[in-house]
């Protein structure tokens, strides 16, 4: 006698996604599960696309032109990155932003080095990994992976062209320190609110000035000596992802925040403080 019995409704149990996970057979159920959990987008797309190239290299035979053109845009920057730039005339201040600016160039371009030579050396090394060993593009990645290194040993380097102790902790809290004991006698007088946020609103824009401007000085060296090439030798070696960006946008983000702060937010603040 067969058994007629409706089937039982699924339960509400049944339907989460975990419990169904832990409640799979066998590790390859598990992650179908997991990838219908997951879904489908443009770096799953990208993975199977990479995965496709199975050569080391897209183009062998363009790779060593390539490769030394790399190298020869990294000794530019890295030569000719953190020199000091040509800043508007503004009076008594102009060395002051002088400095300001080829520090903050130089610790763009100094990331970017530091970026970009590490990611061309594991690419090379992960390249030499799945050649044939002995054949051509083998060798030819591997005499990369040597400049390479010996590259980045020569050009990685304290971002900031400051001293080490100036960047320690101690430096640090004394002047944090001193700066908060003037805050606090500011506040105590309607004038000192006033003195200290016209000083908060000028160091505010000052510095925003100096983020926009060193990031424009940055992205030009970093467009003249690097880009280029670091495009070119991505499309050689085929399948690589998107090359390394530098931290230029990154300020120019950074610049207008301080520009809202200053023209915005601490106005507002010291109205608020004056009138409470």
């Amino acid at each position: 006698m067969s058994d007629n019995s409706p089937t039982s409704p699924e339960l509400l149990l049944d339907q989460i996604d975990a419990l169904r996970v832990l409640r799979a057979n066998n590790d390859e159920e598990k992650g179908l599960l997991l990838e219908q959990i997951g879904g489908k987008g443009i770096v799953e797309q990208e993975m199977v696309s990479q995965m496709s190239a199975i050569r080391p290299l897209h183009h062998p035979d363009r790779f060593e032109e390539a490769h030394r053109m790399m190298m020869r845009g990294i000794e530019v920057l890295d030569r000719n990155g953190p020199r000091p730039a040509k800043v508007p005339n503004i009076g008594p201040l102009r060395p002051i932003a002088q400095w300001l600016v080829q520090q903050v160039t130089r610790w763009i371009v100094k990331s970017h080095l530091n970026r970009l030579t590490g990611r061309i050396c594991g690419l090379y090394e992960k390249r030499e990994a799945n050649s044939d060993w002995g054949n051509r593009e083998h060798a030819m990645l591997r005499r990369a992976r040597l400049d390479a290194r010996r590259v980045q040993a020569n050009s990685s380097g304290n971002a900031l062209g400051l001293p080490t102790f100036l960047l320690g902790g101690a430096a640090l809290t004394s002047v944090a320190s001193g700066l908060q004991s003037l805050a606090r006698t500011a506040m105590d007088s309607t004038l000192g609110i006033s003195i200290l946020g016209f000083i908060a609103v000028f160091v505010l824009g000052a510095l925003s000035w100096v983020a926009l401007f060193s990031a424009g000085v940055a992205r030009r060296r970093i467009r003249l000596s690097t880009d280029q090439p670091m495009k070119a030798l991505w499309e050689t070696i085929g399948a690589a992802g998107k090359p390394p960006r530098d931290e230029s946008y990154n300020f120019a983000v950074y610049a207008i925040i301080l520009l809202v702060l200053a023209w915005i937010v601490i106005p507002l603040a010291i109205w608020l403080a004056i009138t409470a």
